[in-house]
């Protein structure tokens, strides 16, 4: 039998956009999400506020099946010592294979040969399994925005996790 494919990791190219942007439409839930649906006509996946360099693409068999957005938090250079995780995705053909979990650790050492110091990402309160996965990699939870976010008729809890790089 054959081994299972070991996830490729590798920063984003222009040329990924429309990969990418399958990834996100494919993986959509309002389990992570804070957005509508995507519907027609899509907006690029690129754009002044979202440069390939912020993106860590995973690769199996040299297909896109996830990526991991890694980005300043904010534009201030007091605040430039910390990196957040602004989106993760894997297809489902990834999942249970340690894509999301190659991801997360591409992460933390882009963000330390950034020169970052701390690392930080927010998630919903009702994703126990990025919660789970998150915390398995030393993320804990630094702070919670109670009922941030009404979806699909409930309200949910803005969960943010944090670690020391």
């Amino acid at each position: 039998m054959p081994e299972p494919s070991v996830p490729r990791i590798r920063t984003a190219r222009s040329a990924d956009a429309e990969a990418l942007a399958l990834v996100d439409r494919l993986t959509w839930s309002p389990l992570h999400a804070v957005m509508p649906e995507p519907e027609p006509p899509y907006a690029p996946f690129f754009d002044e506020r979202h440069v390939p360099e912020d993106y860590l693409v995973a690769e199996l068999d040299d297909r896109v099946i996830g990526y991991i957005r890694l980005a300043p938090p904010t534009p201030l250079a007091c605040n430039a010592h910390v990196r957040q995780i602004q989106g993760l995705a894997v297809l489902d053909e990834g999942r249970g294979r340690g894509v999301g979990r190659a991801l997360i650790r591409a992460a933390l050492e882009e963000a330390r040969r950034q020169g970052a110091r701390r690392i930080t990402l927010r998630v919903l309160a009702h994703n126990a399994p990025a919660r789970r996965l998150y915390a398995s990699e030393g993320f804990v939870v630094e702070g919670v925005l109670p009922e941030e976010f009404l979806l699909a008729g409930e309200y949910v809890d803005d969960v943010f996790m944090g670690r020391p790089l």
